[in-house]
């Protein structure tokens, strides 16, 4: 299958997907060129004003952001990649799907963005898996990123876990089956049964029929992805926004983040593992007051 097959899969979404939102978010992807990387990679812009380059988490596509890009767009030139490997990326045969394939491919991102404007510097706003990558691009590219906002962020601690063969794929297939589908999405969900329903189901598997997404998500399995990846932090701004109800981050995870993390990592009430899903009106209140300053104070 060709890449063109990964092009269609969002052509039909703009004109098909349940949620409207969704709908927009995937008209507006653009394929761009990349330096060093075959092929054209999706990216979704929106909006005007100072950039900000969304990136979100494991398994998952651009269209997470469908909800909180609204809240932005008229204050921000939105930049929306999929993760190398992920979402509707092509997956070429010889990638490197691995921590450092997605940050050579987001490294290219920023070189092409510098290129098409004016290199000014971003925001960048990082959730889940994202949160982790966020901090490794900015602390690679500390001229480029003015500040961070983390989303429930998975990996800050740790180690690397590399899968071992049979293992990988096992867990691949597991991810494939439409019954665990819907109980991760629910899982991420504070309250599942009135925020989940066909469009977030939907928009969660969706990504799945892009060519070679098993084999992609099985070299980034045994790769160990993200993890240890707090230490040191950036030295940009950076705040971080959890949600108290988080089914998908165990605790342990929670305190070693607030650890490492302290003052600068704030709870949301009646919020799960998807700030920007779950409560994006308050996601998008702290990024534009250049603060993360919600009411609730982080807990253990």
């Amino acid at each position: 299958m060709s890449l063109l097959t990964a092009q269609e899969l969002l052509q039909g979404a703009a004109a098909n997907l349940l949620d409207p939102q969704g709908r927009r978010l995937a008209a507006a992807v653009q394929w761009w060129p990349l330096h060093g990387l075959p092929g054209h990679w999706p990216v979704a812009v929106v909006g005007s004003g100072p950039p900000v380059l969304l990136l979100h988490g494991f398994d998952s596509s651009l269209l997470e952001f469908r909800r909180l890009v609204p809240l932005l767009a008229s204050q921000h030139r939105l930049i929306i990649p999929d993760l190398y490997g992920f979402g509707f990326t092509p997956r070429p045969d010889d990638g490197d799907y691995s921590p450092r394939g997605v940050l050579a491919h987001l490294e290219a991102l920023l070189a092409a963005l510098a290129e098409r404007h004016d290199g000014a510097p971003l925001g960048l706003i990082g959730a889940s898996m994202g949160g982790s990558v966020a901090v490794e691009l900015a602390r690679r590219q500390p001229q480029r990123i003015n500040r961070l906002l983390l989303l429930a962020p998975a990996g800050l601690t740790g180690r690397p876990m590399p899968l071992p063969p049979l293992l990988d794929g096992l867990g691949v297939r597991f991810l494939s089956l439409p019954g665990v589908r819907r109980g991760l999405c629910r899982s991420a969900f504070a309250d599942p049964d009135s925020s989940v329903g066909p469009p977030e189901l939907e928009i969660a598997s969706l990504h799945l029929q892009t060519p070679g997404w098993g084999e992609a998500l099985r070299r980034f399995a045994r790769s160990g992805g993200f993890a240890g990846c707090g230490e040191p932090l950036p030295p940009q701004p950076l705040s971080v926004l959890w949600g108290a109800d988080d089914r998908i981050l165990r605790p342990a995870q929670k305190r070693a983040a607030l650890a490492l993390l302290g003052e600068r990592l704030r709870e949301l009430p009646a919020c799960g593992h998807l700030p920007h899903i779950d409560q994006p009106q308050r996601v998008a209140d702290t990024w534009l007051a250049g603060a993360a300053a919600p009411e609730a104070v982080a807990s253990t």
